[in-house]
């Protein structure tokens, strides 16, 4: 099931992770994205029920207030603008706000409370799918969370497709590389292919003292 979402669009906002939680603590997904993004692709994604101009103290950029494009305020969807440096913001007060968001999302864009974590994997495991079809993936698996989310994504989304590398240069947490395997490759029953390149890392690394020379071999 496709589920109804609120696009957020940075207008120089610190706020706008905040936003975008307390719009799925409504039951309602919401994502963010920069503010240049074009009409047409805000098209192209589905159930889009409202969109939030979310400026801030960072909106004014060399002297000029960035903004979106003309043609996205056009598109027949209801658009809240919330500048927090003078155009009406969304309130302090945690009730209030939530008081408005509520109003937002449900009165104007009548979204449906149709989000959660189980809905949301499914849809992107079947969009994954149908964006991969019977190609093979390559995915370089570090062990860290946004790697191994996309991993775990595309196994239960193409299986066997799927071949994982995961190379241990050294520098990892300790236990890090026996967890990936573990996880991987037994649990998960993952095509992983683990290199062993410690030796090559820190030989190259031996004797450097300097952090930047470091990040930089």
């Amino acid at each position: 099931m496709t589920q109804d979402r609120i696009i957020i669009l940075d207008l120089g906002s610190d706020e706008n992770p905040r936003l975008a939680r307390e719009i799925r603590a409504l039951g309602v997904y919401s994502e963010i994205y920069p503010h240049d993004v074009t009409a047409d692709f805000l098209k192209s994604l589905p159930n889009v029920r409202g969109i939030v101009l979310n400026g801030g103290v960072n909106r004014v950029v060399d002297g000029v207030a960035i903004d979106v494009s003309p043609a996205i305020r056009e598109l027949g969807i209801p658009v809240r603008s919330a500048d927090h440096d003078g155009c009406p913001a969304w309130p302090a007060d945690d009730e209030a706000r939530t008081a408005a968001l509520r109003a937002f999302v449900f009165d104007e864009c009548h979204a449906e409370a149709n989000w959660n974590m189980e809905n949301f994997i499914a849809d992107r495991v079947e969009e994954l799918r149908a964006q991969i079809g019977d190609k093979k993936v390559l995915l370089a698996l570090s062990g860290g969370v946004d790697s191994s989310v996309v991993a775990a994504l595309l196994i239960r989304a193409i299986g066997k497709q799927l071949t994982c590398v995961h190379v241990n240069h050294g520098l990892l947490r300790k236990g890090e590389p026996e967890q990936v395997v573990e996880v991987f490759r037994h649990q998960m029953n993952a095509n992983l292919i683990y290199v062993d390149a410690v030796d090559r890392f820190l030989d190259k690394l031996a004797g450097v003292a300097d952090p930047e020379k470091k990040r930089k071999i």
